[in-house]
C-alpha cells in the first residue's frame, strides 16, 4: 500500500480556554485550535510538518501561573506566540511584563478576530523561510560579530584584496560571499576553490587555464578560475596551502592584473577581486619559508578576523535555533526546539569545530530526535564520564598485567615455552615481564 503523503496543517497552541466562536473563526480560516491547559502543560503534541504558532490567552489566566507560562515559553522559545490580555487599562505587573517580551503581538479583550486571523496568515505566509542575505547572513548578535559585521560593509566597496582569518569552520567563505553580495560586483560570478583541495600538479591549469597541448592530456583549451570569473570575485580558501609556483602566479594577477595560461606565453589581462581566507598563520608561515612574503603583504591589505563560536555566547543558541529552522524547511522532523538542558550544554561546550561543528550536531539531532524538543543527548554533549587520574590508571594497568602473567604461568606450571604460546608472545617477552613486575621464576616454582 502507498504512503500517505502527510500535509502540513496550520496549529493555533491556545494556553487557555479558547471561546466557541474564536475556535469557529479559526477553523473557517484553516486553523486548527489545540487547547492547552496553561497551568499543568508537560508537552505539546504536534506532527513534524505542521505549521505553528502559540497563543497565549491571559484572560482567565491565575496570577500563579505566570512564572509557570514564563518557563513553558522558555522551553518552547522556537514556537511564535501571541498574546491576549483582559480588558484594560490597567497597570501590567512585572512578572507579566517579562512574559509578554517573548510574544511576537499581543490583543487586548474583546478580541479582534479579523485582526488575530489577519496577524496568523502574516506569519504563515510571511518572510520568516526567507534565508538572511550580504552581512545578515552571518547570524548572531554578539559584540565580536558585529565587529567583524561592521568591518565587512567598510570593506565590501572597496576594490582591494581581503584576507579573511580565522579558525576552521567559523564562517569565512560566508564573509566572502557576503563581501561579494555587498560590493559592486555583486551582479558578476563569485567562484570559490579550495586550494588545499586541488593536486599539486592541477593547481596552475585550474587557477589560469591551459592552452591545447600544453601537457599531456590536454586536448583543448580551458580557461581557468581567474578568467571564468571575470568581472566577479575568487574567494581563494585555504590560501596558506598555494604552492609556491602558484604563489607567483597569484602574485602577478594581484600586482598587473594578468594571467598566462599554461604553454603560452602571452599575458591576459583579467579584472577580478581577489578574497583570500585561512586558519594557518601566514606570519609563521612566511618565517618558515612556505609563502610568499611579497604575496602575503599584497594579500594581507584588508584583514577580516572571524570570531570563534566560543568566544560569541548567546550567538550559539541563535546559531543552534536558525540551523534547525533551515533544516525543517527542507526536511521533515518532529524536532522543533531545544530542552532547557540541551541549550545550556549548547553554552557549556568549547566548540572546537566551531559553526560547523554546531550545524553538524543541530541535524544530526533533527534527525534522532523523537520529541519535539531536542535534548542533551541528542546532541551527543552528554557530560564527560569522571576521569580516573593518570597515576591511579597507570597503576591499575600495571597491576592488571602482572595478575594476568602471574595467572598465565601457573596455569602452565612455570613452563615459559607454554605460558608463551597461552600469552601469544615470544619467550623472551616473558622473561621480560618477569623481571618487570619482579617475579622470581625459581622461588615461584
Amino acid at each position: 500500500m502507498a504512503a500517505v503523503p502527510e500535509f502540513p496543517a496550520r496549529c493555533v497552541i491556545w494556553f487557555g480556554q479558547p471561546h466557541a466562536a474564536e475556535r469557529a473563526a479559526l477553523a473557517a480560516e484553516g486553523w486548527q485550535v489545540r487547547g492547552v491547559a496553561s497551568d499543568a502543560c508537560v508537552a505539546i503534541g504536534m506532527r513534524g510538518s505542521d505549521l505553528v504558532v502559540g497563543l497565549l490567552d491571559l484572560r482567565g489566566a491565575a496570577p500563579g501561573n505566570v512564572e509557570h507560562l514564563q518557563a513553558l515559553l522558555e522551553q518552547h522559545r522556537h514556537m511564535r506566540v501571541l498574546a491576549i490580555l483582559p480588558p484594560g487599562p490597567y497597570p501590567t505587573p512585572p512578572p507579566l511584563q517579562s512574559l509578554l517580551a517573548g510574544c511576537v503581538e499581543t490583543f487586548t479583550a474583546p478580541l479582534d478576530l479579523s485582526s488575530l486571523v489577519q496577524r496568523l496568515q502574516h506569519l504563515a505566509d510571511g518572510d520568516e523561510t526567507r534565508s538572511p542575505a550580504g552581512a545578515q547572513a552571518l547570524v548572531g548578535n554578539s559584540a565580536v560579530l558585529q565587529v567583524a559585521r561592521a568591518a565587512l560593509r567598510k570593506f565590501a566597496p572597496v576594490e582591494l584584496p581581503v584576507l579573511v582569518t580565522g579558525e576552521t569552520g567559523t564562517g569565512k567563505e560566508l564573509a566572502a560571499q557576503a563581501l561579494h553580495a555587498l560590493s559592486p560586483r555583486h551582479a558578476r560570478p563569485f567562484l570559490a576553490v579550495n586550494c588545499g583541495a586541488i593536486p599539486a600538479a592541477l593547481v596552475q591549469s585550474e587557477l589560469f587555464g591551459h592552452e591545447r597541448g600544453a601537457f599531456t592530456g590536454a586536448a583543448t583549451r580551458r580557461l581557468g578560475l581567474f578568467e571564468t570569473a571575470s568581472g566577479g570575485t575568487v574567494f581563494l580558501d585555504e590560501i596558506g596551502d598555494l604552492p609556491l609556483d602558484a604563489q607567483t602566479n597569484l602574485l602577478r594577477v594581484l600586482q598587473e592584473g594578468t594571467i598566462e595560461r599554461v604553454g603560452s606565453n602571452h599575458p591576459l589581462a583579467v579584472d577580478v577581486r581577489v578574497v583570500a581566507a585561512t586558519h594557518i598563520d601566514l606570519e609563521q608561515a612566511v618565517e618558515r619559508g612556505q609563502f610568499r612574503r611579497d604575496l602575503f603583504y599584497r594579500l594581507n591589505v584588508l584583514r577580516l578576523p572571524m570570531p570563534a563560536l566560543r568566544d560569541r555566547g548567546s550567538d550559539i543558541l541563535l546559531l543552534a535555533e536558525h540551523f534547525l529552522a533551515s533544516f525543517r524547511r527542507r526536511h521533515v522532523t518532529r524536532a522543533r526546539g531545544f530542552t532547557t538542558e540541551a541549550a545550556q550544554a549548547l553554552l557549556r561546550f568549547n566548540w572546537p569545530g566551531n559553526v560547523r561543528e554546531l550545524l553538524n550536531r543541530v541535524q544530526r539531532a533533527a534527525i534522532v530526535s523523537e520529541a519535539e524538543l531536542i535534548n542533551v543527548a541528542d546532541l551527543e554533549l552528554l557530560p564527560p564520564q569522571v576521569e580516573m587520574p593518570q597515576r591511579l590508571l597507570h597503576d591499575a594497568r600495571q597491576a592488571a598485567e602482572r595478575d594476568a602473567l602471574l595467572q598465565a604461568l601457573r596455569d602452565n606450571a612455570f613452563n615459559i615455552t607454554a605460558c608463551a604460546r597461552t600469552m601469544q608472545v615470544s619467550r623472551v617477552t616473558v622473561y621480560r615481564l618477569c623481571r618487570k613486575h619482579q617475579l622470581a621464576l625459581p622461588e615461584l616454582r
